[in-house]
């Protein structure tokens, strides 16, 4: 299945064909591709297929605390030290934090190199493999270092997925239940009635999903207006993921997200009009999925401070997306501090309830 974007396609369930045509159609020096230990073991030999060119390996940490710009400097040293050129190529082998910092190192080596997105799981195959965003975290802020680039092409590979734990599952369906939240109202009422993960076929799933994000990154490419709201939940969830990256019980990023999408569902309560019905159904189903326990109070100092640094913002305030009901979403909601606080602290009571 192939999924036409304005510079780019997604391909979903093929790996060689795409690949070949590409190498026959271009002419590439070198091939590098960054993997990180877990997708090196899993993912990397389904690349040694016939007519394959071959290609140096760059490995680094698997991790979100790894990225940042101490791994970007091991990239480019190697793509320096290999002597690639502007027509040399990176393929990025793996989730988010590798296509994440391995687009944004090839689109800033010698002012930008190609590079392919291979996704590994289901986070990047449903949320990063669209839109071109890249980046890497700094002072404990997501994605605050980063630009706009778009790959050469996606290559989407479900059969990836059988390498993930549960877990990992989990938070890449986060993003799904985000996309049919701010933009499909049939796909909710599907997802309101999953009772778990384990017999979901998640080619059709992830191919929904993709076209969901394409049609809403196809009108704002740059995050001006309706991009914007792809950040639903994401707001307070950047902010829980940045806050325990650091501790001895890190989140996954779509737990994070899970978390910041009940907190702005209960805004959306009090600045949306979303109905009771359905915030209760939303937390219905995280509770079900994710089983979140509470926030401690004594954070939300630092939550706030993160949240004022979110890339969303403006004029220093701080910026929502907000659900009217499920299946529709507007953007540029700005809240105050106590407000998002009294959110928080209204969802945990009713999780310790």
């Amino acid at each position: 299945m192939e999924i036409k974007l304005q510079e780019y396609s997604i391909h979903i369930d093929s790996l060689a064909a795409p690949l070949l045509e590409y190498f026959e159609s271009h002419s590439t020096s070198k091939v590098f591709v960054l993997v990180d230990e877990n997708t090196k073991e899993h993912c990397l030999p389904s690349l040694n297929f016939e007519g394959m060119p071959d290609f140096q390996i760059i490995e680094i940490k698997a991790g979100e605390q790894f990225k940042n710009i101490d791994s970007c400097q091991l990239i480019w040293q190697r793509l320096l030290e290999s002597a690639a050129d502007r027509k040399a190529l990176l393929i990025n082998l793996g989730g988010g934090v590798i296509g994440d910092m391995g687009g944004f190192c090839a689109a800033t080596f010698k002012r930008g190199i190609p590079f392919i997105q291979i996704p590994t799981t289901l986070l990047s195959q449903v949320d990063a493999s669209v839109g071109g965003k890249l980046g890497i975290d700094f002072q404990e802020v997501k994605n605050s270092i980063g630009l706009f680039q778009n790959p050469e092409m996606v290559l989407l590979q479900p059969d990836f997925l059988k390498t993930l734990p549960s877990a990992e599952l989990r938070s890449g369906f986060a993003e799904v239940i985000k996309h049919a939240l701010i933009q499909d109202k049939d796909q909710w009422d599907e997802i309101e009635k999953i009772e778990n993960l384990s017999a979901i076929e998640w080619k059709n799933w992830i191919a929904r999903s993709v076209i969901i994000k394409k049609n809403i990154v196809v009108v704002d490419p740059f995050e001006k207006g309706e991009r914007k709201k792809l950040n639903f939940g994401h707001t307070v969830g950047h902010a829980i993921e940045s806050f325990f990256l650091n501790t001895e019980s890190p989140l996954l990023h779509g737990e994070a997200i899970a978390w910041g999408m009940l907190a702005e569902a209960k805004l959306s309560q009090v600045f949306a009009n979303l109905s009771d019905k359905h915030f209760q159904g939303i937390f219905d189903l995280i509770e079900r999925l994710y089983q979140p326990k509470p926030i401690t109070e004594t954070i939300m100092p630092e939550l706030v401070k993160s949240m004022k640094n979110d890339k969303k913002n403006s004029f220093g305030k701080i910026n929502f997306t907000m659900l009217k009901e499920p299946g529709t979403s507007f953007i540029n909601q700005d809240i105050a501090e106590q407000s998002i606080i009294k959110a928080i602290l209204e969802v945990n009571q009713q999780l310790s309830s």
